[in-house]
């Protein structure tokens, strides 16, 4: 791969062509952002679980205040990987300099504020419950399911993956007639892709590389990914039908999404009296014991000394937290070039920081799943998501699939047009992936309010 090639203002759904909707005031990867931004589907975000559940007389983060706080991260690595490119091959050509100066880091802005579009409700968890609703499948739904779906088209259900989502929800017309979803560009698309392969490669431990720890696209979006690829000449990984090295940027977004929740969960978690003052000190302020001037140890400890409240203490440690790692992984990323554009580093550039760091970060890795992540209400949250979206797949998947019960007619009509449901065997796996769609984009309180409904729990309102 090389830099030259990575980026391009075409977009999904249209033909080649280069600035045909010539902006005065923003360039083609500050429309991404504002398409994203005003988006109905990135709105939704604000009622969908971060870790702690919703609402809550305490403010902690949801799914929406995450993706913007993390965009604002992205931006800044951008900012600062572009320079250093931009600086590095100063004789290339005016548009390289443009692009890599004063663009990226809209770029990279863009793909963090999407990454988590694809999420379903209730956190992780609710990625588990529709695995474990597909893959605990008995009887004749089982049998169903396998003789009529490939097998890649299985695995996108046994193992759903939001990041798979999230390019089907920004790229797919849904019940819309023109193509291409959101019209976002290649480059903002191929920077949100983790995990560059299809769920029939994806999920494999042993193949050494990191774009199949898990899957990036659905068995519906592999032309619209393949078409991505061509264009920003990501080669093909030997061996495989449908795995590709990730894209260089990718590696930015994911490095904004790494710094924030694990500084920004500790955070919520000391809102909410989970965690002390000290214990958050402790985690997070031997990060600058080596380093000098504006961000020595005891440059920080002397301005804690001034801050009264503790909230306020936490929140100046996680801003200058952020910042150090915005430093160094900017300058990884750098370090890292060739690799990178070789397609082969093969771990996040959190994991290239020196063992020093290494060790910090495992601690708090540590802490926070045993502390945070099981903490009594996560887990709480985690048990009812599964009941719910499970619940809701039962009903639902029923319907699709005996279309001629009364009650499946009926079912049927409470999925949103948006989301077509043909009714007709020979399109099942469409059929279940427009259900995924109406499902996964449910806010939490949605979704329990539509469970209740349909189980009887609670009797709807005559309107």
């Amino acid at each position: 791969m090389i830099w030259a090639s990575l980026y391009s203002t075409i977009r999904t759904g249209e033909q080649e062509r280069v600035n045909q909707h010539h902006d005065l005031i923003r360039n083609s990867f500050q429309r991404d952002y504002d398409r994203i931004i005003f988006s109905s589907a990135f709105r939704r975000l604000q009622n969908k679980t971060q870790v702690f559940p919703l609402p809550g007389s305490v403010f902690v983060h949801n799914r929406l205040t995450h993706s913007l706080e993390v965009a604002s991260v992205g931006r800044s690595l951008g900012k600062a990987v572009g320079e250093m490119i931009a600086e590095k091959y100063n004789n290339e050509s005016p548009e390289f300099i443009e692009f890599y100066r004063h663009e990226l880091a809209s770029v990279i802005a863009s793909a963090c504020l999407a990454h988590d579009i694809g999420n379903p409700p209730f956190g992780h968890s609710g990625e588990d419950a529709i695995r474990s609703y597909f893959t605990g499948l008995e009887g004749e739904i089982k049998n169903i399911l396998t003789t009529t779906l490939s097998t890649n088209q299985l695995k996108d259900l046994e193992y759903f993956e939001g990041n798979s989502n999230a390019f089907r929800v920004l790229t797919h017309n849904f019940n819309e007639p023109e193509p291409g979803g959101y019209k976002l560009t290649y480059t903002t698309l191929a920077s949100i892709v983790k995990y560059p392969c299809s769920s029939a490669d994806g999920f494999n431990a042993h193949s050494g590389f990191i774009s199949t720890k898990k899957s990036g696209f659905f068995d519906a979006e592999i032309p619209t990914f393949c078409a991505i690829a061509n264009k920003l000449l990501l080669p093909q990984k030997e061996g495989y039908n449908f795995v590709y090295p990730r894209h260089p940027f990718v590696y930015l977004t994911e490095a904004a999404d790494d710094i924030c929740y694990r500084v920004i969960d500790l955070e919520d978690a000391h809102r909410l009296h989970i965690v002390s003052l000290d214990t958050f000190m402790n985690l997070f302020l031997p990060f600058f014991d080596t380093e000098t001037d504006f961000n020595s140890r005891e440059y920080i400890d002397n301005k804690l000394a001034k801050i009264k409240d503790d909230n306020q203490k936490a929140q100046y440690i996680r801003a200058r937290w952020i910042g150090l790692m915005i430093e160094k992984l900017s300058a990884l990323f750098i370090q890292n070039e060739e690799h990178i554009l070789n397609g082969t580093l093969e771990k996040d550039l959190l994991a290239c920081l020196p063992d020093d760091d290494l060790k910090l970060i495992k601690a708090i890795n540590q802490f926070s799943v045993k502390n945070i992540y099981n903490n009594k209400s996560v887990v709480e949250i985690e048990i009812a998501g599964y009941n719910i979206i499970g619940g809701l797949l039962k009903e639902f998947v029923n319907a699709i699939l005996y279309p001629q019960l009364l009650k499946s007619r009926k079912l049927i009509k409470l999925v949103s047009s948006q989301f077509p449901i043909t009714q007709d065997r020979n399109f099942l796996y469409q059929d279940l992936l427009s259900l995924l769609d109406f499902i996964a984009g449910m806010t939490d309180l949605y979704a329990i309010d539509l469970f209740r409904k349909i189980t009887g729990i609670t009797i709807p309102d005559i309107r």
